[in-house]
């Protein structure tokens, strides 16, 4: 869209599951940059909405208070208030933190539903859904775990794969099993209304193909899924928790969450913009027991309908599909909303090299930082910032975080502005002192100067924000560099006069770093404009080396960051290793298969045999190629054991072999049998084997 004829600016950033708290994944993949964005907006003046809101409706909801054995109302009360809390002590500004349990919520994404089965957009459906006997209940996507048909991890939804990323359906999954009961469940009919998303795959082709602007990763993502033919998708859940559907004949299903949850952007937008004034709604209830007061003038709609306006969603790259195929096909379906312009979303974050697990808890909690490193927010709002996954996967380490605080925001950044407000007050008692003659070399710096506003504009309405960062460090780098070369503290015996010019000079660059910084470290940005007295600065005001006029009287110096000690970080590194230990003795155990009966049992013949040869199979990873003893003959049997165990380690090994397993031909090789192993949920095997010497040919019962 063209800058020129944008009035005014919707930025959303994706809801959280109140399922528990924000990490630094969610912070460095949507918050911090939604936020940094927003920040800089405003400071160019520009009418922008930044909303944002806790997703209390979905599965994850109901897993975790099954878990905790609470109700799902007090689940999301309880992290609503966490998440809400560590968000505003952060400094994300939002302009609203929304919840979906909200009464206006309710019935924005009722009356969507309502507007596009009331045009006929929905085709009703009976189909086979996963059904849990024992639970007797429907399963929705996240109650189903099984192996992705496409990586093959053993630990997929039934909406999506987390470690590759795709999209799937329940019954892609291979080896389905309930979360509930553990398992597997059956295919029973149910009806649902589905959104046709193949109607509109020539709409969204258009609207994709003229966004080529977009992330590599965003835009490739959707032309995969437009290449590969969209699918209806049902837009309603066989649930007791959400929005209810508010036709006939829908008793017991809610609206899908990915159809209620985009949504809750524009409700955030209605009630920020004074559209009700509404207590919390109960999803349990049977009505609307809170009448909505809507202002003539509210302007909600502003935001979401004038074709002046920019839409930009901040989210992870897990969310993509939802957020530029879903969503944008049920705007178009109900008319009147402006699309999304932009969506930046981020890779994902790592953690010391692995990947971030909530259910682990190998994850940097927001709520226990802001409790282990008091008043330091911007410190993890920079390091966030400058290793921030925007094109491909990055990691956090702990060791990383401290060397940046300590070799960058201590020795450059506050270093300088130590030092230039040190001076100030040592030579000239804390007044900005008179800028006399400007030399070649002062020209050079503040030419240099007047060039950063507009290459960190530039980076961060290009959604670059690690590119932006760096430019504002590249600041206090001109500023260090110019009192490193002109060593004023040697001037000052001889040339007082210089050493005005020197340090006024110096003092411009401070108040631009204070206006440059703001988006990026909000907290700092205010420690440094109270220590200069200079409030009030917008962004087009920076580049100037007239921020900061003589006479004009600064504070005492503080230091704006301090050094992090190894202890703190050692503390840190510990508890994730106390996460690794507790992970590491906590097996997920597999439930039970179907029964058998004792005259299946009895035709399985197990005997002990012993290894005598052992040799890897060629072009393979996991595969040996053994020659084993079973006292009856000696045969060949291959293994998927190569990552466990180096051939030479187990010959003269004893195992335990069915014997009787009908041969199968594995990478060329007849195998007769299989070796019985036990293995955890690490993955981790070891042989089922007597423990003491045993003839071989033995039977095992």
């Amino acid at each position: 869209m063209d800058n020129s004829k944008i009035k005014r600016y919707t930025v959303t950033a994706a809801l959280p599951y109140t399922n528990g708290p924000v990490h630094i994944g969610h912070l460095a993949g949507v918050y911090i940059p939604a936020d940094i964005y927003a920040r800089f907006l405003r400071s160019n003046r520009r009418d922008v909405k930044f909303v944002c809101g806790s997703d209390e409706n979905g599965v994850p909801i109901t897993l975790k208070a099954k878990r905790e054995g609470i109700t799902p109302q007090e689940v999301v009360d309880k992290y609503h208030k966490i998440i809400g809390d560590s968000f505003k002590e952060f400094g994300v500004s939002f302009d609203i933190y929304h919840r979906t349990s909200s009464l206006t919520h309710h019935q924005t994404a009722s009356d969507f539903f309502e507007n596009l089965y009331d045009k006929g957009v929905f085709t009703e459906e009976v189909t086979e859904q996963y059904y849990d006997e024992e639970a007797k209940q429907f399963l929705a996507d996240r109650y189903i775990t099984g192996t992705c048909p496409k990586c093959g991890n053993e630990n997929a939804y039934g909406d999506q794969c987390e470690n590759c990323g795709s999209t799937l359906n329940a019954t892609d999954l291979i080896n389905p099993k309930s979360t509930l009961s553990g398992n597997k469940p059956i295919l029973k009919e149910t009806k649902n209304w589905f959104l046709p998303l193949d109607k509109y795959e020539d709409q969204l082709r258009t609207y994709i193909e003229s966004h080529k602007e977009w992330r590599p990763n965003v835009y490739g993502q959707c032309q995969s899924w437009l290449n590969a033919g969209l699918q209806p998708r049902a837009m309603t859940r066989d649930l007791d928790w959400g929005i209810k559907v508010p036709v006939k004949g829908a008793e017991g299903k809610v609206l899908y969450v990915w159809f209620d949850a985009p949504i809750g952007y524009i409700s955030a937008t209605k009630e920020l913009c004074n559209y009700a004034k509404l207590d919390v709604w109960n999803p349990m209830a049977e009505e609307y027991y809170i009448r909505t007061v809507e202002s003539d003038k509210c302007g909600w709609e502003e935001y979401w309908k004038e074709e002046d306006t920019k839409l930009v969603h901040f989210i992870g790259k897990d969310n993509i599909v939802f957020h530029c195929i879903i969503f944008p096909a049920v705007l178009m379906a109900h008319g009147g909303y402006i699309l999304p312009d932009n969506v930046p979303a981020n890779e994902f974050l790592n953690l010391e090299g692995q990947k971030i697990s909530t259910s682990k808890n190998w994850a940097v909690w927001l709520n226990e930082y802001l409790r282990d490193f008091e008043g330091k927010q911007d410190v993890l709002r920079y390091v966030l910032t400058a290793t921030a996954p925007e094109t491909k996967d990055n990691d956090f380490t702990w060791k990383d975080f401290q060397a940046r605080n300590n070799n960058e925001l201590v020795a450059i950044l506050g270093n300088f502005v130590n030092r230039v407000m040190v001076l100030t007050h040592k030579y000239f008692n804390g007044v900005v002192p008179t800028c006399m003659e400007i030399t070649a070399q002062d020209q050079s710096v503040i030419d240099e100067l007047a060039l950063f506003p507009d290459k960190i504009a530039f980076s961060i309405e290009n959604y670059r924000f690690r590119e932006a960062l760096s430019e504002v460090m590249n600041v206090a780098r001109l500023g260090n560099k110019y009192l490193a070369e002109t060593e004023p503290w040697k001037l000052i015996k001889t040339d007082e006069d210089r050493v005005r010019t020197i340090l006024f000079v110096s003092l411009q660059i401070c108040v631009n770093l204070q206006i440059l910084m703001e988006p990026f470290m909000p907290f700092t940005s205010e420690k440094l404009m109270n220590m200069l007295q200079s409030g009030g600065h917008i962004w087009e005001e920076a580049g100037s080396a007239k921020l900061i006029k003589r006479g004009h009287k600064i504070c005492e110096a503080a230091l704006l960051f301090d050094k992090i000690e190894d202890a703190a970080i050692d503390f840190q590194i510990e508890k994730l290793n106390q996460s690794k230990a507790t992970n590491a003795l906590v097996t997920e155990v597999v439930p039970a298969k179907e029964n058998i009966n004792f005259d299946q049992f009895g035709e399985m013949d197990i005997r002990v045999a012993t290894i005598t040869a052992a040799v890897k199979v060629e072009k393979t990873k996991k595969l040996l190629k053994l020659t084993v003893n079973t006292g009856l003959d000696e045969r060949t049997v291959v293994s998927g054991i190569a990552e466990h165990y180096k051939p030479e380690d187990i010959i003269g090994q004893q195992v335990s072999l069915l014997v009787n397993l009908a041969p199968r031909e594995i990478k060329g090789i007849v195998s007769q049998g299989m070796i019985l192993m036990a293995e955890n949920a690490a993955g981790k095997l070891v042989f089922v084997a007597p423990t003491t010497n045993f003839d071989n040919g033995s039977v095992v019962r």
